[in-house]
């Protein structure tokens, strides 16, 4: 099944001389469960992707489709809520709210929705991150590698077709760094999401199941045909 579709997905910056195409003529598409990297160096055009894709920034040209709907084509108001319960975000800071702790920082897109936390599924998460000991913890009680889980967790709470993680390892240590793209794979194959990860570092893309790199805005499928 087709979560993501790009379609000659276009990015420009400024004008005349100050002109930066940031991305150029991009299309691709991924499936459900698949996990995804994308590589490129600083300034290549992978973030401004992960954005637009994440309905952040917006597109000169080009389509992008979520679970068969079209990002571009909806008003803002429905395109936040649409983003919020479809898309789960993972950033390089982990952006925690200090004053929540593990647990409620989970629940946190559920309660903008006025949803209901489901207990079972909050454990399940608590489990497969391996927080459940950190529940009442604050963020600030927190090493960087158990905030990134408690991000995590997060982006998953509300069972999203796709989840953006840019540089979610960026501020970690090696360990911790493995120790999250560990997660963030078992969190792919167990709830069958699709994850598209910015990385600058090649050695993390290991796990995935395939790898793009971006370069002066043109996207490639390493080890694709």
């Amino acid at each position: 099944m087709e979560i993501l579709k790009v379609e000659n997905l276009s990015k420009i910056y400024g004008a005349g001389e100050a002109r930066v195409d940031a991305l150029k003529h991009v299309s691709f598409s991924m499936e459900r469960g698949e996990f995804g990297a994308v590589v490129g160096a600083s300034g290549s055009g992978k973030s401004t992707l992960l954005n637009c894709i994440g309905g952040l920034d917006s597109a000169n040209e080009g389509k992008i489709f979520i679970n068969g709907r079209d990002l571009f084509a909806m008003e803002e108001t429905e395109r936040t809520v649409f983003r919020r319960q479809n898309i789960g975000f993972i950033f390089q800071s982990f952006h925690l709210i200090s004053e929540l702790n593990v647990e409620q920082n989970i629940i946190f897109p559920l309660l903008l929705d006025y949803k209901r936390p489901d207990k079972r599924q909050v454990e399940e998460i608590l489990e497969v991150l391996g927080l459940e000991n950190r529940r009442k913890h604050l963020p600030g009680q927190l090493s960087g590698g158990q905030q990134q889980r408690v991000a995590i967790g997060r982006a998953l709470i509300t069972r999203p077709a796709l989840v953006l993680a840019d540089e979610p390892t960026g501020n970690l240590d090696s360990q911790s760094s493995q120790d999250v793209m560990d997660l963030l794979c078992k969190a792919s194959r167990y709830y069958q999401q699709t994850v598209l990860m910015i990385t600058h570092n090649m050695n993390l893309t290991a796990q995935a199941d395939r790898v793009f790199q971006v370069a002066d805005g043109v996207l490639g499928e390493l080890g694709g045909e």
